[in-house]
């Protein structure tokens, strides 16, 4: 399987300040431990929020389905219809699953706190899209009673490829090193596929299905944003914060935008484990 990536900047859009409370809403942020721990840390005077949208314009290409007859049970959850691959999710011209985070300007984030979940539910990773802090536990479990590989092939971290071949078994893995993004997938059934981006801090955040997301608590200051999205590659955009301000950032995307097939690497790290694993990994 491959993944799609295509580097593009382009400074964006709308940039505004208002004089409103930072407690902005909407989207679909992980990491909501990571933002708690860091309104714990940081004056609430000091910080805003930034808020935005990632819109799609013009035709939106028509998604395959996925053959999941190998597996009726998973095939079971998606009713009728069956399930649609989840590469490009267009919901009223709001894009889904784009991942946006601050990539210049932070000078010190509070310490990680808690674990991000990533789920294999029906044969399919959930979230397909989850942002973690380096460092951070990533906790998987198999909700499916058969066998899921977990196949992650970063560029800067070190790989690994477990294997949990039943429902109930959880494993705690973790990347040290900021990477955007790390691909994974299950070898076991082709469709599977989800992106992990990895960030020293906690402002980040992933669109919800109406293209919207938020991130809090972010000091006041100068910023550049930068989102992914796995069919139409990075955007940046510059943003400033003030202290109990919001800022809109809006991420603008098309069907022109589409990229070029990047291979995923092999895995570094077979490891097959118990009910419960911890990997931990020094680096080359």
């Amino acid at each position: 399987m491959r993944s799609h990536f295509w580097n593009r900047s382009a400074a964006l859009m709308a940039i505004t300040a208002m004089a409103a409370c930072g407690g902005g809403g909407g989207g679909s942020s992980e990491g909501a431990a990571d933002e708690a721990a860091a309104a714990a840390a940081v004056d609430p005077a000091t910080v805003g929020t930034i808020s935005g949208m990632a819109n799609f314009g013009g035709m939106v290409p028509t998604m395959a389905p996925i053959d999941m007859s190998a597996e009726e049970d998973c095939a079971a959850g998606y009713g009728g219809d069956g399930p649609m691959n989840q590469n490009l999710l267009v919901s009223n011209g709001g894009l889904a699953n784009v991942f946006v985070y601050l990539s210049e300007g932070v000078s010190a984030a509070p310490e990680a706190s808690g674990a991000a979940m990533l789920n294999q539910s029906n044969c399919r990773y959930a979230p397909h899209v989850l942002g973690v802090r380096s460092g951070q536990d990533i906790e998987i479990t198999n909700s499916d009673n058969l066998l899921h590989n977990i196949n992650a092939t970063p560029t800067e971290n070190r790989g690994f490829n477990i294997s949990q071949p039943r429902a109930g078994i959880t494993s705690t893995q973790r990347f040290p090193m900021a990477e955007v993004m790390v691909p994974v997938r299950c070898d076991v059934h082709g469709w599977m596929q989800a992106y992990i981006g990895v960030v020293d801090h906690p402002y980040f955040a992933v669109t919800g299905a109406d293209g919207s997301y938020s991130i809090a608590n972010v000091p006041a200051g100068d910023y550049t944003m930068t989102a992914w999205h796995e069919e139409m590659g990075t955007m940046t955009a510059s943003v400033t914060v003030t202290a109990g301000g919001m800022a809109e950032v809006s991420f603008d995307y098309n069907s022109e935008m589409m990229g070029a097939n990047v291979p995923m690497g092999d895995a570094l790290v077979v490891k097959h484990g118990t009910n419960r694993i911890r990997v931990e990994r020094a680096q080359q």
